[in-house]
């Protein structure tokens, strides 16, 4: 199994919530390229990025991919609020069922979808996952948010993108770009589970 897969989000075998491996302390060979002011600035980049492609926060609805990306989605929510004056819808979409890999690991645990009693119809959805990698995970989401309703738009924001992609699939909204090598992992730690914000690398030499 390609060692790259072990951290990134689109597959990481981790049971969503669980607290990386080492909490938020880099591990042998890992080193930190993004740490806490950057990964606020980077969402405090991407929220303004959000109001003004949709012209305002109206119709709105941020859905975080379970673990780390539903966490993003209501920070991001709370900087959109703090700008706006108002809150903004923020949820979670679990997408477990909807992975093209199911056959091929052991089984694992459900996470939550968690919308607004008005559902997905006509609102403007923004994706919100930690990173982005071949792009199964967002495409498993696609095929969940179609069985919920008919959003106006779908539109995608990742903390980190680092390439490798296995679909046709684009970030709209990205934190970093972050090159690597498929020998590489990447690890996201947040704050609200692994008591530290960071981004961390491991393998490789640049």
């Amino acid at each position: 199994m390609n060692a790259a897969r072990n951290q990134a989000r689109d597959d990481d075998p981790r049971v969503d919530g669980d607290p990386a491996p080492g909490g938020g302390r880099p591990v042998d060979g890992e080193r930190a390229v993004l740490e806490a002011p950057d990964i606020n600035r980077a969402l405090t980049r991407i929220a303004h990025e959000i109001l003004e492609r949709a012209k305002g926060p109206d119709d709105l609805l941020l859905l975080g991919i379970p673990t780390r990306g539903t966490l993003l989605a209501r920070r991001l929510a709370d900087r959109i609020e703090q700008v706006e004056g108002r809150p903004v819808a923020a949820g979670s979409l679990d997408v477990t069922m909807y992975r093209d890999d199911l056959r091929l690991r052991p089984a694992r645990a459900l996470g939550r979808t968690d919308l607004p009693k008005e559902g997905v119809d006509g609102r403007i959805v923004v994706l919100v996952d930690d990173v982005l990698f071949s792009g199964r995970t967002v495409r498993a989401a696609l095929d969940a948010l179609n069985d919920l309703g008919r959003p106006t738009a779908v539109r995608l924001a990742v903390l980190v993108d680092r390439g490798h992609r296995e679909l046709p699939i684009r970030a709209d909204h990205v934190g970093k770009n972050l090159p690597t090598s498929r020998a590489e992992t990447v690890r996201v730690c947040l704050a609200e589970i692994d008591q530290r914000d960071a981004v961390l690398l491991r393998g490789g030499q640049r």
